[in-house]
């Protein structure tokens, strides 16, 4: 081959390269789109429905077990099944199913259509994940950064989007929703670049061994997603009803609040992705437990503009690491990309949010959501010390 054949062969994968990490990020911000819907619609759904407040936690118990929980199955079907068709066709599950949940006749039926809608959201993240910079050999801590922060703000957008199209559309009719989860899967089974799949030759002891080879940092990253996530997850859950019930403001103002704080962990997931590449993965890890602590406390011992900015900069610094911790699990173990992404991804937000959600309403009842929310900002300290066993 020529030096020109081979600068055009480059070329030509630097392009196929690029066009996967965009429509991978379209499709990750609209899965996590319908990932971040049931929030604004439990509401509408309890009126709906007549149903308790057990219920609905039901609901949200289930959406987090199949869009969350079960990532490291798909993952590990998607490192051995080599089609496109689990990314390609998460984004148009995830929609059809969350977006019909008003079509639902009873609440049988309606568990059952947010463990589907949830199961296309988690067939979407680990294949995803692990192609959404295949290929890509400059800068992959930015391109990471990308995709990671699509689904961040997608996440974000969810409750103000679902609320705009119930309130315009009604919940029975919502189906409407869909169309952006459709249309995205339809470009990515029509334009997704096939991708060479180099492991696909590993035995299943050669995968097994290349784990155990790496198990101690493995688990050190676990750890730290956790940490995070508990957070994270926490604070998403319940920043809103503290800023309502405790401080006085109006659900519009909490929510939007809510928002601004989502929103912060999408910029700061970006701006991580991007130091990355720059001072390393295990400098950006430290800075964001060791950093994110200041601010996250201020939030909760201030008032007023500079509490709504220390919150927004404490979620901004602690999420620096989302796209950080995928990308070094990913190269420890790049013959299981789609599996170690899933554990990091959502396995670890799943069981944070699973393990203290309703840790963090038990300590709130007996002493104060106020208490209970700033007990959580010891948790990245413990992780910057945690990080410090992270290999140089």
């Amino acid at each position: 081959m020529t030096p020109a054949e081979q600068l055009e062969t480059t070329d030509r994968a630097t392009r196929f390269s690029l066009l996967g990490l965009v429509l991978l990020s379209a499709g990750h911000f609209s899965v996590d789109l319908y990932s971040g819907a049931l929030g604004a619609l439990q509401p509408l759904l309890v009126d709906r429905y007549g149903l308790t407040l057990a219920d609905a936690g039901l609901l949200g118990g289930i959406l987090v077990s199949s869009s969350s929980l079960m990532q490291p199955a798909y993952g590990y079907l998607s490192d051995r099944l080599h089609t496109r068709l689990f990314a390609a066709l998460g984004p148009a599950v995830a929609g059809l199913f969350i977006s019909s949940l008003g079509l639902a006749p009873s609440y049988g039926w309606l568990l059952l259509m947010v463990a589907l809608g949830g199961a296309g959201i988690a067939a979407f993240h680990p294949q995803a994940s692990s192609r959404a910079i295949a290929g890509i050999e400059e800068n992959r801590g930015r391109a990471m950064a990308i995709f990671i922060s699509s689904g961040t703000l997608g996440f974000a957008c969810g409750p103000t989007y679902f609320s705009a199209i119930t309130g315009w559309l009604g919940l029975r009719t919502m189906y409407w929703a869909a169309i952006p989860g459709v249309l995205v899967s339809c470009l990515l089974i029509i334009l997704l670049p096939s991708v060479c799949e180099k492991h696909s030759k590993v035995s299943h002891e050669d995968r097994r061994e290349a784990l155990r080879a790496v198990w101690r940092p493995l688990a050190i990253l676990y750890a730290l997603v956790f940490i995070r996530s508990i957070v994270q997850v926490t604070f998403g859950q319940f920043i809103a009803l503290y800023l309502h019930r405790e401080r006085g403001y109006s659900i519009a103002a909490a929510s939007f609040t809510l928002s601004f704080f989502l929103a912060s962990g999408a910029l700061g997931g970006f701006l991580g992705g991007h130091f990355s590449d720059r001072f390393g993965g295990r400098r950006i890890i430290i800075l964001s437990m060791a950093g994110s602590v200041p601010f996250l406390a201020l939030f909760f011992l201030t008032q007023g503009m500079l509490s709504i900015a220390a919150l927004f900069l404490g979620g901004l610094i602690l999420l620096f690491t989302i796209p950080v911790n995928v990308l070094m699990a990913q190269d420890l173990v790049p013959s299981q990309a789609g599996t170690v992404s899933a554990l990091m991804m959502g396995f670890a937000w799943g069981a944070a949010g699973l393990v203290f959600i309703p840790l963090t309403g038990l300590m709130a009842d007996r002493f104060s959501l106020h208490h209970a929310l700033l007990a959580l900002v010891a948790f990245p300290i413990l992780g910057f010390f945690l990080s410090l066993r992270l290999p140089k």
